[in-house]
């Protein structure tokens, strides 16, 4: 075991990260040590990384980020009693309290107390990374390799909103199409919805956005600002079912309450910047809608649907991969993904090699061209 290792940081409150060498952290009698062999950047660490309103109130330096990843077990604390040496794992993010009114009623994922992987403590963008043992994830190596092992954490966000109501045979309109709503536009199509429409302003999520499965794209600087009419005329001239609002753009959101069909259902997940004004009226109540506003996903419940998803081929995740990197193309990673031209980059924190465990020196397996892989129907 090396005594020091290469972390991504926030050493100070400006914008940018670092590439530094820290000590090793150790495992307290509650926690795992674990060896990271992929981690995957997320909007949260863009907004680190641009030293934005909420990361200036929000973290505090120094503070490795990360909290999409997976790996192996390489050491446990001497309380530990589930998790072993040589687990493949991932891991909830949230820490939660377990002992406030939400943690005991099965809301954890609403905990008041919660500490976030990466943004309250040190997260995984490392060699390796420090959890307690009541947030691991154990993963089957043979069914989900670990860049798809990475985007279980995020992948859960947009199960947990998709789900929570039947899809079946129904029309849907996700708007925005990052991460969470290529994820969604995945889950949507996959899981028996009559049509998928999406939106976004970039061309190469809208290829994205096609990729996995939707039935028509719009982009709303080539509808004069306004997609309603186009989604309506490609649902046969109603309004949709289901309006899944992932952007959190206020304008966005105004389209959702205008799009879905008299009776139909809004889920909002997307976050606003700030406040957006909303025709309650109109738009809400003479329409008869029932609106969900969600946010994050169940702990475990949500685990579960995320590995069948994934383990059974049900979506499948590799054209979402659009770069594996290592530490030095961290701030170019960081650029892509402020731009728009990238989907899930993944970082490979120990070169894609598995760790020599109890002696046993093991071979490559995370391949780096993995997200060319075709897309499974």
């Amino acid at each position: 075991m090396p005594e020091t290792m290469r972390a991504i940081r926030k050493l100070s409150p400006a914008a940018g990260l670092e590439v530094v060498e820290i000590p090793v952290p150790s495992p307290g009698p509650e926690d795992v040590l674990v060896y990271v062999e992929a981690a995957s950047f997320c909007g949260t660490d863009l907004h680190i990384w641009k030293w934005d309103d909420w990361s200036s109130r929000r973290i505090k330096p120094p503070l490795t980020l990360g909290h999409e990843f997976c790996g192996t077990i390489i050491a446990a604390g001497d309380k530990v009693r589930r998790a072993q040496v040589g687990d493949f794992v991932s891991a909830e993010s949230h820490v939660t309290c377990g002992m406030c009114y939400q943690c005991r009623t099965g809301q954890a994922h609403m905990c008041p107390n919660t500490e976030i992987l990466g943004v309250d403590r040190e997260g995984a963008f490392a060699n390796y990374v420090v959890v307690p043992e009541k947030v691991i994830w154990q993963n089957d190596r043979e069914k989900i390799p670990p860049q798809i092992a990475t985007l279980q954490e995020p992948f859960g966000n947009a199960v947990f909103s998709a789900m929570n109501q039947d899809l079946s045979g129904q029309s849907v309109a996700v708007l925005g199409c990052g991460p969470i709503g290529l994820f969604t536009i995945g889950i949507t199509k996959s899981v028996g919805a009559k049509a998928v429409f999406a939106s976004d302003i970039h061309p190469y999520r809208i290829d994205l956005a096609r990729k996995m499965g939707a039935t028509e794209v719009f982009n709303p600087k080539e509808c004069g600002g306004d997609i309603v009419d186009s989604v309506l005329k490609a649902n046969g001239g109603y309004g949709v079912d289901i309006v899944l609002e992932m952007s959190g753009a206020p304008s966005a959101i105004t389209t959702a309450f205008r799009v879905v069909r008299n009776g139909g259902k809004v889920v909002l997940f997307g976050i606003p910047a700030k406040p957006v004004e909303i025709d309650v009226a109109e738009n809400m109540i003479f329409k008869n809608l029932t609106v969900l506003a969600l946010n994050g996903r169940r702990i475990f419940d949500t685990w579960y649907k995320t590995r069948w998803l994934l383990e059974s081929g049900t979506v499948d995740l590799r054209p979402l991969i659009t770069k594996t990197i290592g530490f030095d193309e961290v701030n170019d990673a960081m650029e892509m993904l402020s731009r728009g031209d990238a989907c899930k980059i993944v970082l490979l924190p120990n070169d894609g090699k598995l760790p020599d465990i109890a002696g046993k020196k093991r071979d490559r397996t995370v391949d780096p061209n993995i997200s060319a892989a075709p897309v499974h129907r």
